[in-house]
């Protein structure tokens, strides 16, 4: 399989393909972004309006488009294309034009694995071109209400009802497609409350959405629903379900195995433990920062604006 790229991410490619999913906990730390909190979802529609589409075939005409926000998986054939995720609207010229490249079939569905702005933000206009679009029942909810993300300073407006899921489910949802069988599964609450697996069944191709950043410590939506032992327990689902030859699509970074989604539960694991620790010596986040909790495995996950000191204090939050 190839790679979609496992060198570090820069902040600037960083920005690029993940986007609005780090919805921000209340209290991080203003130096963690170089900027004033209020202009970081500026800084990242800017940078995705800009950013080049890469394509990577997977199999059985399935292919992943990055740098839109999430990782958006397409599902090509006669039914017509079915995408997971729809990144930012900003990107369509872009994504329309890799969208062709893949196949010239009409788009007539579209999944959302979660409802954070950077996997959801184009649902309009894929629902224009044709989509009907399937979630989560809270994903929904999440968008036709306000949403106020405190880290950000930055209230998300309720999306247009073009916008919105037509089908939503409470915990699994099945769709034939393209004469291939694809399951959806709510994990429970974990990097949000409204996060769902999606499974390719004949093609043995899974996304995870952002239960799993491939490379990069992961985002943890307090605000709406997600903490650090949901994640945890989301990864161990994964392992629990993914075969040692299935393809694992991240909702960001590359696609990857069975194998990277464990060392990514080591990883989490071992954080939470080492955070709990120290909190539960009565150390503040500052001192608990300063003591280094994650430094074992900074140098792989800790390069990009997620930084060690950043995900410190949203495990610290949540033991």
């Amino acid at each position: 399989m190839k790679n979609l790229g496992s060198s570090p991410l820069s902040r600037r490619q960083f920005l690029t393909v993940a986007g609005i999913g780090i919805a921000a906990a209340s209290f991080v730390p203003r130096l963690l972004f170089g900027q004033s909190n209020s202009a970081i979802v500026p800084a990242m529609l800017d940078e995705a309006a800009k950013a080049k589409i890469d394509t990577q075939p997977i199999r059985r005409s399935i292919s992943v488009l990055s740098g839109s926000g999430g990782n958006i998986a397409v599902l090509s054939g006669k039914d017509g294309k079915l995408l997971i995720d729809s990144g930012f609207r900003v990107s369509k010229p872009r994504l329309s034009e890799a969208l062709a490249r893949v196949s010239s079939d009409p788009i007539t569905q579209l999944i959302n694995t979660h409802w954070h702005t950077d996997h959801t933000d184009g649902n309009a206009w894929v629902h224009a071109a044709g989509a009907h679009i399937t979630a989560h029942e809270n994903t929904k909810k999440h968008l036709e209400a306000s949403t106020r993300v405190e880290g950000w300073k930055w209230t998300f407006p309720p999306s247009s009802a073009s916008a919105l899921p037509a089908t939503v489910f409470e915990k699994d949802h099945r769709i034939h497609h393209n004469d291939t069988e694809i399951a959806l599964r709510y994990y429970g609450p974990a990097h949000t409350d409204c996060d769902i697996s999606v499974v390719f069944q004949d093609a043995d191709v899974i996304h995870v959405g952002d239960t799993w950043w491939n490379g990069i410590y992961p985002f943890i939506d307090y605000s709406t629903g997600g903490s650090i032992d949901g994640m945890i327990h989301a990864t161990e689902q994964n392992l629990n379900f993914i075969s040692g030859k299935m393809a694992v699509i991240p909702g960001h970074g590359p696609v990857g195995n069975k194998a990277g989604l464990g060392e990514f539960q080591d990883m989490l694991v071992t954080i939470r433990r080492n955070v709990a620790d120290l909190k539960k010596q009565g150390k503040s986040v500052e001192e608990t920062i300063a003591a280094k909790p994650t430094q074992r495995y900074d140098a792989k996950f800790g390069q990009s604006l997620i930084s060690p000191a950043f995900f410190t204090s949203l495990v610290y939050i949540g033991v």
